[in-house]
């Protein structure tokens, strides 16, 4: 897979697109919830196979640690580790950036995937767009 980053919306369309596909298609998250004003300071990743946009994240600073957001495969592209490997990049590059800090709100129904990455829950399930979530750190 190839993995290109951007910051903002300078390169934002494949990013978008999978994210619509995955969040609004398949997940109903209303689109007004799904591409919000985080977008424009974001860095987002975007991961290619055949020069088709398959699986992305997105990267947001605050101030003491960042928070992953955003991350997706589209449905015929999972179970081949690409959301592993979306989140092996997220990570190296919040090294690289010199955060020491990663938090996101992880889908009850992927916290276990974040939990093989080292990510840990913390805090109780709630509710964002209709969808059961737990809120995870990890420390690098």
């Amino acid at each position: 897979m190839e993995i290109k980053w951007s910051k903002g919306k300078e390169d934002f369309k494949d990013a978008s697109h999978v994210r619509y596909e995955v969040f609004v298609k398949e997940q109903n998250v209303p689109i007004e919830l799904e591409l919000d004003e985080f977008d424009d300071q974001a860095y987002h990743i975007v991961g290619y196979e055949n020069d088709e946009a398959i699986a992305v994240g997105r990267i947001l600073e605050k101030e003491s640690y960042y928070l992953v957001g955003r991350v997706a495969v589209l449905k015929e592209h999972r179970g081949k580790d690409y959301g592993k490997v979306i989140m092996e990049n997220i990570i190296k590059k919040v090294e690289e950036l010199g955060g020491k800090e990663i938090r996101l709100h992880a889908q009850m129904s992927a916290k276990g995937f974040y939990e093989q990455l080292g990510f840990e829950a913390y805090g109780d399930i709630f509710d964002e767009a209709g969808i059961e979530h737990i809120c995870m750190k990890k420390c690098l």
